[in-house]
């Protein structure tokens, strides 16, 4: 069946949680079971004629590369941030790639899907690269944490009161390198799984030619970039959170189910959104209107489909 075009874009950004659940045993069975189950939402677009990026989130899973690596120190090479997140772009690249493909022939919907390894061009300057803030890999006691900065150069910072963990700038990504190539398989009615993991954080040299940067970037802040470059309309960030609130986890939490990209700008600026919980979300939904989005959806991945719909999670619109 082919499902006639809409001539409109939207943007999927997947969180890695939806692939890796929390308190589940991360085998690849599940998952993909995991993946399988968080497709229902796109596949209603699909069916709307939307045409389609799929973006995904690699927390847990650059994590569990980490944790490899240190595991093998000494025995095997030691990889670049750049070569992880490249690594779990393709991996989690190919499960959701498999997975939609399956399912759209289960749909007998003919739409092809593909997935691109994707490098996010980031200013070399950035202030970001002098205040790592991004927590990666394990936790480690202090003693471990104070050899590390002494032995291997890590920045390492106290992360609440489960240990110390290594920390790495998340510089703001300028735009996609692949953009073009993505922009049109996009028009051309293709599935395209990207930036994964917010994409490989590279920089220009003084030559003008791309170099990889010891990083990492905000999947949901890539996403917004990303949609503004092939001029999506939709943005739906999924996460694990029902709606977006005010005064989160107060007695006088407010849930929003609506809201103006001017009024959700005087709640971010006025402290409701901190920095290591909806802060980038909501920036990144900011980003993606400024840029000329007209939607953005936040919901549980759960409710993906009322979400997209209208029906549940927060709605951001330009205004």
């Amino acid at each position: 069946m082919t499902v006639p075009n809409s001539g409109k874009t939207a943007v999927v950004a997947l969180g890695g949680n939806a692939i890796t659940v929390p308190g589940q045993e991360d085998t690849i069975a599940n998952q993909f079971a995991n993946t399988r189950k968080s497709l229902d939402g796109i596949i209603d677009l699909v069916r709307d004629g939307y045409n389609l990026v799929i973006t995904h989130g690699n927390g847990p899973q650059v994590g569990n590369k980490l944790l490899r690596i240190e595991s093998a120190r000494g025995r095997a090479p030691i990889l670049p941030l750049g070569v992880l997140v490249a690594d779990t772009e393709g991996g989690m690249g190919y499960m959701i790639e498999q997975s939609l493909h399956n399912r759209l022939k289960e749909e007998k919907i003919d739409r092809p899907v593909v997935t691109i390894i994707t490098q996010m061009l980031v200013n070399k300057d950035d202030p970001a690269i002098d205040n790592p803030t991004k927590y990666v890999g394990q936790f480690y006691d202090e003693e471990e944490a104070t050899t590390f900065t002494e032995t291997r150069g890590w920045k390492m910072k106290k992360d609440s009161n489960r240990g110390w963990r290594r920390v790495v700038p998340s510089p703001k990504p300028i735009c996609a390198i692949e953009a073009k190539t993505i922009n049109q398989l996009v028009n051309s009615g293709t599935i395209v799984i990207a930036a994964g993991g917010g994409g490989i954080p590279v920089f220009e040299n003084e030559n003008g030619l791309l170099d990889g940067i010891d990083a990492v970037i905000d999947k949901d802040y890539a996403s917004a970039v990303l949609g503004a470059e092939i001029g999506a309309e939709l943005l739906c960030i999924l996460t694990s959170v029902d709606k977006v609130s005010l005064n989160f986890g107060k007695e006088n939490q407010q849930d929003l189910d609506e809201c103006t990209s001017s009024q959700m700008r005087e709640y971010l600026e006025a402290g409701h959104f901190p920095y290591g919980s909806m802060g980038p979300k909501v920036s990144a939904a900011l980003k993606f209107i400024e840029a000329g989005g007209k939607v953005v959806t936040i919901s549980n991945l759960a409710d993906a489909q009322k979400a997209m719909a209208g029906e549940a999670g927060t709605r951001i619109v330009a205004g």
